[in-house]
C-alpha cells in the first residue's frame, strides 16, 4: 500500500480543497473548503458556471447592495458544498464569514441560513459542517447551533485553551492549524525545524492527547499542512485534512506509515484540566503570542479573500 493508503487505516482523510477534480482523484471521505479554497477555485475557469447559476438565482430578488451580494455568496457556497457531496460520502465544511468572527448572532444566522440553504437542496444536516473561527464568541455561535442540532468545525485553532472551550461548548469537530504555527515559529527563530520537532505538530498532539484524556468525543482534524512529514507525524489523529498537492505526494511514496497518536498512549499521560470559563479563556488565549497572533492574521486573510469574491460577485451582478 502506498502511504494514504496506509494513513486511511487509522486516520480519516479529508481534502483541502474546493476543486471537484482533486477530490475524486484521492477518494477522501469528507471535505472542507475556506474562503481562500472558493475563492482559488472560482478563478478556475471551468467553474464559472457555479458562479454565474448562483447570480441567476438571486439577480432578479428584491435585494439589492450588500445584501444581494451576501445572498450570492452563500449561494455560491451552497452550490460547491452540493457539488462535493456528489463525489465524497461523508462531509463538507463550509466556511462562515470571517467579517463576522466576533459577532455571536451573526454567526448564529449565518450558520441557520446556509443550513436552510442545505436543506433546499435536498441536503441532510449531518452531511455539513458550518466552520467558524475559534474567538471566544465563535465557541459561543458553536455551542447555541450545537444545541439546535446543527454541528460545528472550529478553525483558525493554535492552542489547548482555543480546543478545550470547543470541548466545553459540545463542538462536533475542530481545526488546528499545524502549518501556520510552524510558519510563526520559523519566522519567529529563524531556523526550519524536522517534523519530529514541528511545533505545529507538537501543539496538534498536545491537543489530541488532552481531548483524548479527558474523554471528549469531539473530532480532532489537523490542518494547513506544509509538508507530508508533518501529516505522517499525526497519523493516528481522528481526521487530517490534505491540500492535493499532498495528496498526491503520499500516493506516490510507499515507506511504511507508523500510528503515532492514539487515545490509549493519550489516556496514560498525566494532563491537568485547562479552566475554560470566559476570563480564563480570554487570558491564556491573550498570554499565547502564536495563537493571539496566528488567529488574527487568519481572519485578516479570510476576510479580505472574502472581500475579493464580493467584488468578483459585483461585478458578475453588473454585467
Amino acid at each position: 500500500m502506498n502511504q494514504l493508503e496506509q494513513l486511511k487505516k487509522f486516520t480519516v482523510v479529508v481534502a483541502d480543497t474546493g476543486d471537484f477534480a482533486s477530490i475524486k482523484e484521492f477518494s477522501p471521505r469528507d471535505a472542507t473548503t475556506n474562503p481562500s479554497l472558493i475563492l482559488q477555485a472560482a478563478n478556475i475557469e471551468r467553474y464559472a458556471e457555479i458562479l454565474e447559476h448562483a447570480v441567476r438565482d438571486l439577480k432578479g430578488s428584491s435585494l439589492t447592495g450588500n445584501a444581494l451580494i451576501e445572498k450570492v455568496t452563500d449561494r455560491i457556497l451552497i452550490l460547491f458544498g452540493v457539488e462535493i457531496l456528489k463525489i465524497v460520502p461523508g462531509r463538507v465544511s463550509t466556511e462562515t464569514d470571517a467579517r463576522l468572527s466576533f459577532d455571536t448572532a451573526g454567526i448564529v444566522q449565518k450558520g441557520l441560513d446556509l443550513i436552510e440553504g442545505y436543506k433546499k437542496e435536498g441536503i441532510d444536516r449531518e452531511r455539513v459542517l458550518i466552520k467558524i473561527a475559534s474567538t471566544w464568541e465563535g465557541i459561543r455561535a458553536a455551542e447555541i447551533l450545537q444545541k439546535q442540532g446543527i454541528n460545528t468545525n472550529l478553525t483558525l485553532l493554535f492552542s489547548v485553551v482555543q480546543a478545550a472551550a470547543c470541548a466545553e461548548a459540545g463542538v462536533k469537530l475542530i481545526s488546528p492549524f499545524v502549518g501556520r504555527i510552524l510558519d510563526w515559529f520559523k519566522k519567529a527563530n529563524n531556523r526550519d525545524y524536522a517534523p519530529t520537532e514541528d511545533p505545529g505538530v507538537q501543539s496538534t498532539s498536545r491537543i489530541y492527547n488532552y481531548l483524548k484524556k479527558h474523554g471528549s468525543p469531539m473530532e480532532v482534524m489537523g490542518a494547513s499542512f506544509r509538508n507530508a512529514g508533518e501529516i505522517l507525524q499525526l497519523a493516528g489523529c481522528d481526521l487530517l485534512t490534505i491540500s492535493p498537492k499532498l495528496l498526491a505526494e503520499l500516493a506516490k511514496s510507499n515507506d511504511p506509515v507508523t500510528r503515532v497518536l492514539s487515545p490509549e498512549a493519550a489516556q496514560a499521560m498525566d494532563i491537568p484540566k485547562v479552566a475554560t470559563d470566559e476570563k480564563s479563556f480570554r487570558w491564556q488565549f491573550n498570554d499565547d503570542q502564536m495563537a493571539t497572533e496566528k488567529t488574527s492574521e487568519g481572519i485578516r486573510l479570510f476576510a479580505a479573500d472574502s472581500v475579493k469574491l464580493d467584488k468578483k460577485i459585483s461585478e458578475l451582478l453588473a454585467k
